[in-house]
């Protein structure tokens, strides 16, 4: 039966409690969470109350924290300890992130003592540091124990760990020595040690690294998970690639919005409410829009020049276009590079080398294409069209060679790249071209 088909048992008002359970429990764990989007919250209560409180755990991590919300404000304090205790640590961190404070004290007052202390501790961390996304549920094994001793560990505390693919190997004061998987146990003899077969060469991260880091490291090495060290070396943690799947989602959309001139919001779009919408807004087009008035000035200035030959207007709107999507091509590519670790600050002289010619290429075949067009409409009038078209490819070379350096230059000030974005670029690039274009015609033109 397929998520459509639950749904519409389930809005009937089905009585066969059984039959209900039995669906659910062969469902997708993300399906469900899925389903409960599609009901309202006294149904999603419910069907959340009749599932095997194991499911209901998983489930309640997929699911929005409008939603949690909901369904924490409706169990009793054993329900909610019940779930809360099935939780791996840092799902419950970032459940408890996102509540108001009576939710979080509920919520805090049913965990049992010890994870209480451990999600106090990791609460305790930056947002944006390893520590915030780490669990402290692994497994961890000793040197001098054999192969046959460590999968009778796994088999013992295994349920309960975020992990058993991928398990670290730890001395009596928890100074992490080395990792092991799971493959290379298998693979070896029962009688084997674990020091002889674990790989002593650990990459790890320490608490305060950032996330962003981490993330990149995944990508590097394909982890599926990575230990977490603090100052002493000591293993406090492990990150897992789902809680990187999350950051890379996370810090994409806010370079997105940041590079569509837009106030990052922690909120998707359909529960961010109007008001909260402009204002995240409202900055940049005030910023923006005031940078304008420069290009007003530009214009107000050479207002003699434009009094002499009008026809110099009709072209402002061309040029100002292609240099900022000029820029903007540059920026982007750029920008994205240096997400990836393809370009780096090194390569700063590289990166402008490379675009002034792309900038040539594409500028003077931009300008021979304008050339011929203002040529034949307007009269034969080689010196305008020479006047425009030198303008444009100053105005590509100008605004890609600001698209390549100015989001590098902010890595260099330690400002996020995305700032240096599409809308910035283009208001410098406005600028610019206007200030080329009428220079080059007082030249060319005698005005």
């Amino acid at each position: 039966m397929n998520k459509e088909e639950i749904i519409a048992l389930i809005e009937n008002g089905s009585h066969d409690i059984p039959k209900l359970k039995a669906l659910l429990s062969d469902t997708n764990i993300a399906d469900i969470a899925e389903i409960f989007e599609e009901l309202n919250t006294e149904k999603t209560i419910q069907v959340f109350r009749i599932l095997p409180k194991a499911i209901a755990s998983d489930v309640f991590t997929h699911m929005e924290s409008d939603r949690q919300q909901s369904i924490i404000e409706a169990l009793t304090d054993t329900e909610i300890g019940e779930i809360m205790n099935l939780l791996f640590v840092d799902d419950a961190v970032d459940f408890i992130e996102e509540m108001p404070a009576n939710v979080v004290r509920r919520a805090l007052k049913n965990v049992q003592g010890d994870k209480r202390r451990m999600i106090n501790q990791i609460l305790k961390y930056p947002d944006d540091s390893a520590g915030s996304i780490m669990t402290t549920e692994y497994v961890a094994l000793r040197e001098d124990a054999t192969v046959q001793e460590a999968f009778d560990t796994i088999r013992k505390t295994g349920l309960n760990k975020e992990t058993i693919y991928t398990c670290y190997v730890i001395r009596s004061n928890r100074l992490l020595v080395g990792v092991v998987t799971a493959k290379t146990m298998m693979l070896s003899s029962p009688t084997d040690l674990i020091g002889d077969i674990m790989d002593s060469n650990v990459v790890f991260a320490h608490t305060t690294d950032d996330r962003e880091t981490i993330a990149d490291q995944f990508q590097k090495y394909d982890f599926l998970a990575m230990p977490v060290v603090d100052k002493e070396q000591l293993l406090v943690g492990i990150i897992t690639v789902d809680d990187i799947v999350d950051v890379i989602v996370e810090e994409s959309t806010e370079d997105i919005e940041k590079m569509g001139a837009l106030k990052p919001s922690d909120e998707p779009y359909m529960k961010t409410g109007v008001t909260q919408l402009a204002k995240n807004r409202f900055v940049w087009l005030l910023v923006l829009m005031l940078s304008a008035t420069i290009t007003s000035t530009i214009i107000e200035g050479f207002e003699e020049s434009l009094a002499m030959m009008p026809i110099l207007v009709a072209f402002i709107p061309m040029l100002m276009d292609t240099g900022g999507n000029s820029g903007a091509q540059a920026s982007t590519l750029i920008i994205r590079g240096m997400a990836l670790g393809d370009i780096r600050l090194r390569d700063f002289l590289r990166v402008f080398w490379k675009e002034i010619r792309v900038a040539l290429l594409c500028g003077v075949a931009l300008s021979v294409v304008n050339f011929g067009r203002i040529y034949l409409m307007h009269d034969r009038n080689i010196l305008l069209s020479l006047t425009v078209s030198l303008t444009l490819i100053c105005t590509v070379v100008v605004a890609k060679s600001l698209g390549g350096l100015l989001p590098m230059l902010a890595k260099r000030l330690r400002i996020d790249p995305a700032m240096m974005s599409a809308p910035v670029i283009t208001s410098i690039a406005d600028a610019a071209s206007l200030l080329m274009y009428f220079s080059i015609a007082r030249m060319i033109l005698g005005l």
